[in-house]
C-alpha cells in the first residue's frame, strides 16, 4: 500500500541529525557521495552490486519494533511506499531487500527521518573501447571521438528533483606550458575531468605530440579497479609562440646596454633591436612582419629567423609583429604589436669649451639625434688635423697626442646623414678660453 508522505520530511536528516545507515552483505566498500544540500538526502551511497546486501538503522531494543521503511522513486517523496521487508535484530531495524536506482526513507516512531538514495554500480558499468581524434575540431580545443559506457549516474531527491553525481572520469595529455621569462616551452602534463562519459570530449588541444588516456571512474578507483584506455599518438596542430624585444643602448664610451622589455621602443637613430621568439611544436611555419601601417595592411619586411638583431635608420614608426602557423595554415598564432619610433634628424656643434679638468664644458661634442652617418675632423689654424671620430657621441678633451693643446682657436669640418634622409655639411670655429 502506497501512503503519501510531505516532500519537506527529510530536510532535519540531510543536516546529519541522524547516523548513516550500515551496509551488510557487501564485499566491496561502500561509496558515499556528498548529496547536494538541496536535495534532502543525507547521502547517496554506491554498491557493486545489491545481491545478498541488507542495510539497517541503528536505534534502541525498544524502538527498534517500530521502525517504518519507505522506498520512493524519480516522483520523490511525496509518492513513497512503505516496505515490508524489514526484520528487527537487537537494536538494529534492518532492510533485506533493496534496490538501486531508489531513495529510502527511515521513519522514527518521534517522527524524526532520515533520508538516502541507493545506486547498484553494476546497472551503470565504466568502460572503454575506442579513442580517437574527432573531425571536428579547431584551434583552441581537441574533440575526442569515445566508444565505451560511463553514462550519468543520477540521483532524485525527496522533492523529485533531478542531480547527477560526479564519476570523476579524468583524460590526460601532454602539452607545452609558456616559460616567458625563459622565453621557452615546457612540456607538462594536464588533465581534464568529466562527470560521465560524453561521446566526444573536448579539452584544450594540446601543443606537441601527445597520447591520450581516459581512466575511470571514481569508484573502479575507490574499489581498486580502475579501468583506462589511451590513444595512439597524436600530432599537435595549435600552435602558439612568445615574443620579446631588446633595445640596445650604447654609452658615450661604446658600452651596450639594454632597456627593459616592453611594446615600445626608438628615440634617436641607430636604433638596434635584439629580437627572441619561441614557438610550439607545431609551428613550421614563422616570421617576422615590419610594417609602416598598424594593421599591417602592407607589410615592408619578411624574417624568417626567430633570433636576430636589427638596426633602425629611418624616421617614422615601424610596426612590429610575429606570427606563426602549422603546416597547412589551418591555425595561426599573432604576438603583440611592438612600435618602433625614430625622431627627425639633429646636429648642432657648440662654438667654445674649456678643458681645464675643472669639471665643466671640459670636452667639445656635437649635440645630435638620428644620425646614421658621421665624420668629424677638428684642425689647428695651420691645417694640421688634431683628431677624427665617426660616433657623433664621441668628442674632443683638447688633446694632442696626449698634451692639451694651447688655447686660441681651432676648426671642425663634419659631413653627416640624417635618418630622414637630411644632409649635413657644417664646419665653424672652435675657441679653447679659460685654459692656462
Amino acid at each position: 500500500m502506497r501512503q503519501i508522505l510531505a516532500v519537506s520530511f527529510c530536510l532535519l536528516a540531510a543536516a546529519g541529525m541522524f547516523g548513516q545507515p550500515l551496509w551488510t552483505g557487501n564485499i566491496s566498500e561502500v561509496v558515499r557521495v556528498e548529496a547536494s544540500s538541496a536535495s534532502g538526502l543525507e547521502g547517496v551511497y554506491v554498491l557493486d552490486g545489491l545481491s545478498g546486501v541488507s542495510v539497517s538503522c541503528q536505534t534502541t531494543e525498544e524502538e527498534a519494533p517500530s521502525i517504518r521503511w519507505y522506498r520512493y522513486s524519480s516522483l520523490g517523496g511525496g509518492y513513497a511506499e512503505e516496505l515490508s521487508d524489514v526484520r528487527v535484530d537487537g537494536a538494529s531495524s534492518v532492510l533485506t531487500k533493496i534496490e538501486s536506482d531508489m531513495g529510502y526513507i527511515v521513519e522514527h516512531p518521534d517522527g524524526r527521518r532520515e533520508c538516502f538514495w541507493v545506486i547498484d554500480y553494476n546497472r551503470h558499468p565504466f568502460s572503454l573501447t575506442s579513442i580517437v581524434p574527432s573531425a571536428e575540431r579547431d584551434c583552441q580545443r581537441i574533440a575526442l571521438d569515445v566508444i565505451g559506457m560511463g553514462e550519468e549516474m543520477a540521483y532524485y531527491g525527496i522533492n523529485g528533483r533531478r542531480f547527477t553525481l560526479d564519476r570523476g572520469i579524468r583524460l590526460s595529455y601532454h602539452t607545452l606550458t609558456p616559460d616567458e621569462e625563459a622565453l621557452m616551452f615546457h612540456q607538462t602534463e594536464t588533465a581534464v575531468d568529466f562527470a560521465s562519459l560524453p561521446a566526444v570530449m573536448r579539452a584544450p588541444a594540446p601543443l606537441c605530440a601527445t597520447e591520450f588516456t581516459v581512466e575511470g571512474d571514481r569508484f573502479l578507483r575507490a574499489w581498486g579497479h580502475a579501468e583506462e584506455f589511451t590513444s595512439g599518438s597524436v600530432e599537435p596542430y595549435a600552435v602558439s609562440g612568445l615574443t620579446k624585444i631588446t633595445q640596445n643602448v650604447r654609452s658615450a664610451d661604446n658600452e651596450v646596454a639594454q632597456n627593459p622589455s616592453g611594446t615600445s621602443f626608438g628615440g634617436s637613430a641607430p636604433c638596434e633591436l635584439e629580437f627572441e621568439a619561441a614557438v610550439t611544436d607545431g609551428a613550421l611555419f614563422h616570421e617576422w612582419q615590419f610594417s609602416r601601417y598598424p594593421e599591417f595592411d602592407d607589410v615592408s619586411l619578411r624574417i624568417q629567423d626567430l633570433n636576430f638583431a636589427y638596426t633602425f635608420n629611418d624616421e617614422g614608426v615601424t610596426y612590429l609583429r610575429f606570427v606563426c602557423a602549422n603546416s597547412d595554415g589551418s591555425c595561426e598564432y599573432t604576438g603583440e604589436v611592438y612600435t618602433v619610433s625614430i625622431g627627425a634628424s639633429m646636429l648642432k656643434c657648440p662654438n667654445a669649451f674649456s678643458p681645464n679638468g675643472d669639471g665643466v664644458n671640459d670636452e667639445w661634442k656635437v649635440s645630435y639625434s638620428s644620425l646614421v652617418s658621421f665624420e668629424c675632423h677638428i684642425f689647428d689654424r695651420y691645417g694640421h688635423e688634431i683628431t677624427s671620430f665617426t660616433d657623433p657621441s664621441h668628442g674632443w678633451d683638447g688633446k694632442y697626442k696626449g698634451k692639451t693643446v694651447p688655447s686660441g682657436a681651432y676648426f671642425y669640418v663634419i659631413k653627416a646623414k640624417g635618418s630622414d634622409g637630411r644632409n649635413y655639411e657644417l664646419s665653424g670655429d672652435i675657441n679653447i678660453v679659460n685654459y692656462k
